[in-house]
């Protein structure tokens, strides 16, 4: 090998891979490399189709206003069961969304970009941090980011740490929500519990407040973030699941909480 090739393939691996995270994409069988573009065929085509269909409400959102008004990015936190609804009704906005380089991010990625979304490439096992580094420029151009906060692979409802990480070094605050369904399949042989809402169903979306990390933030400050983070997924993830179940009485009472 020549110095100057030397060079470069020693470049390229510094890119790639540091002590703890690798960005490069793993190697697939033929059998598998051929199943993205299908699979993300197969699952664009099901969200165009039911997507148009779904009936939203939404709470809080006057949350999000606040802080574009501030001239800040938002970024977005929420479970990956609720994936479905949400890539339709926030389609075409350009958020940039943290995803993993495994198979399921291969196709993923297909899928959400043609929905309007952005990719930065990594998760919490393999690529996290450069993901993160390309979330942080994203924001500085103008661009929300946002996480499956417990994707790729679970577990399940436990947040990763990604967004405290991210909201401290650029000043943007984090914003969860979760999304509620009257009608939809609960995989529940999947590792999220994957939800695919039926046709016409009806969907309620609640955001809560934003949360902020300052730049010059401690270790025990971040961890009290990140459970803050934690607990507030929690919550609007309970209230959304059972929206649907309350009385109109109980309904009026968190519209009147999450519009305040």
């Amino acid at each position: 090998m020549s110095a100057p090739d030397a060079a470069a393939d020693s470049q390229e691996q510094q890119e790639s891979v540091n002590t703890h995270y690798d960005t490069r994409l793993p190697k697939l069988k033929w059998s598998r490399r051929i199943q993205i573009p299908i699979i993300a065929a197969l699952v664009y085509s099901v969200i165009r189709t039911l997507g148009p269909t779904l009936r939203y409400e939404v709470l809080g959102w006057h949350h999000a206003e606040k802080v574009y008004a501030q001239k800040k990015q938002c970024i977005w936190a929420f479970w990956h069961r609720v994936i479905i609804p949400i890539v339709w009704w926030y389609r075409n906005h350009g958020v940039v969304v943290m995803n993993t380089t495994a198979f399921d991010g291969q196709w993923t990625r297909k899928v959400i970009e043609w929905l309007g979304f952005g990719t930065a490439q990594g998760s919490s096992s393999r690529g996290g941090l450069r993901g993160l580094a390309v979330m942080a420029r994203r924001i500085e151009e103008g661009k929300d980011c946002a996480f499956t906060i417990d994707g790729p692979r679970g577990p399940r409802y436990i947040a990763k740490p990604g967004p405290v990480m991210l909201a401290r070094k650029t000043g943007a605050p984090i914003m969860v929500f979760h999304v509620g369904i009257d009608r939809g399949k609960t995989f529940e042989k999947t590792w999220d519990h994957f939800l695919l809402p039926m046709p016409f169903a009806r969907a309620a979306i609640l955001f809560a407040p934003p949360i902020y990390v300052p730049k010059d933030a401690s270790v025990e400050l971040m961890e009290a973030k990140h459970t803050e983070m934690q607990q507030e997924l929690e919550r609007v993830r309970d209230i959304a699941e059972g929206w649907f179940s309350l009385s109109d009485a109980e309904r009026e009472e968190y519209r009147k909480e999450f519009s305040a």
